[in-house]
């Protein structure tokens, strides 16, 4: 079986890269590999696959011989359960966005309920993301965002739009502000919104509709791992440290370190002291003849431990547990200001 071909153009201006769904270069009835159907809200989870659908080009046509449409792969949901707080989604799990402009095509081809579009974005899980959409029987476009499960009142216009036609969609997020336009047009004035600050992108429907997706871009700015950057920004503050590491827990609950002052160190395991700090919020001293470590927690903002930071001194004549923890603890207490959950400090 054929995998979609995704490709990254890098140092693009302004926002530093770029990302294409090409969907024929997948198999046709299958899911495209690196996409994940979850499900918000009830009922049974969306059937998304490849199809072939006439497409019109996207450059208007050269000469008037030229095809008006083209017969190609498009990614479609095609289950029609009417279940009406159904909200299948096919999650692109590549890549995680904070600040980017999405491009998509989508075409309303069915349903009785509902015909309906969209694209989730920031999203965290199925309970937490914001999410655009189109719809032709409500004749609307709305934003909206759910949080712990729970949906906000939609925002939005009133506007045609067409079943069976191919439409434009296109959402920039920066910051905490959200744009939306529909073919062309600006669609709903600019939000401002902090809830999520990053997160997935992924296609949208609802209840029994039937909705294609084609010619999918992402220009966006890469993020770097929030625990490497608040390692970096750490030894570049505290140039004489002869180490630092940063352990979270890996699917076996083993210490593995997810950023370091040496990269070399990135997923090499951590010991006893690791685990005990993560498990159990435990601070760890040791001394020998040229350093002191101090191994200390860093927490979610619920107060749970959910990392272990190593900080590796020199030592000195003198040198006592107590004095030890009093150096570290400033450095420590930076870092766990740059803290929030464990999805985000590890993505």
């Amino acid at each position: 079986m054929r995998k979609p071909f995704l490709w990254l153009v890098l140092a693009l201006p302004a926002w530093g890269a770029e990302l294409k769904f090409d969907f024929g270069a997948s198999a046709t009835d299958e899911v495209p590999s690196g996409f994940r159907s979850m499900l918000a809200g009830t009922g049974k989870p969306g059937d998304w696959k490849i199809i072939l659908d006439e497409v019109p080009p996207l450059l208007a046509p050269l000469t008037a011989k030229a095809p008006i449409v083209t017969r190609r792969a498009v990614l479609a949901q095609l289950s029609q359960d009417p279940t009406d707080e159904r909200f299948p989604l096919l999650v692109f799990d590549g890549e995680v966005f904070n600040d980017f402009t999405l491009t998509t095509r989508f075409k309303l081809a069915g349903g009785a309920q509902e015909q309906m579009a969209g694209i989730a974005f920031r999203l965290r899980d199925e309970k937490n993301f914001y999410v655009i959409r189109a719809s032709g029987l409500g004749r609307n476009i709305r934003f909206y965002k759910v949080v712990d499960g729970v949906r906000s009142p939609p925002i939005g216009p009133e506007m045609e739009i067409p079943k069976g036609v191919w439409h434009e969609l296109k959402i920039e997020c920066k910051g905490n502000t959200v744009r939306c336009w529909l073919d062309g047009k600006d669609a709903i004035p600019t939000l401002t919104d902090n809830s999520f600050s990053m997160g997935k992108l992924g296609f949208w429907t609802k209840s029994d509709s039937v909705s294609y997706f084609a010619d999918t871009k992402i220009i966006y700015t890469p993020r770097e791992m929030a625990a490497k950057a608040i390692v970096g920004a750490a030894v570049k503050k505290y140039g004489r440290l002869r180490g630092l590491k940063i352990y979270t827990l890996d699917a076996q609950s083993e210490p593995k370190v997810v950023a370091s002052k040496d990269e070399n160190e990135i997923g090499t395991p951590g010991g006893k002291a690791e685990k005990d700090c993560i498990a159990r919020g435990v601070i760890f001293y040791g001394k020998d003849r040229e350093s002191v470590s101090v191994v200390m927690p860093l927490r979610d903002r619920n107060g749970d431990p959910i990392a272990a930071a190593r900080v590796v001194m020199d030592t000195f004549a003198g040198q006592t547990e107590q004095n030890a923890l009093a150096r570290a603890r400033p450095i420590v207490k930076e870092m766990q200001a740059r803290v929030q959950s464990l999805d985000e400090f590890t993505q």
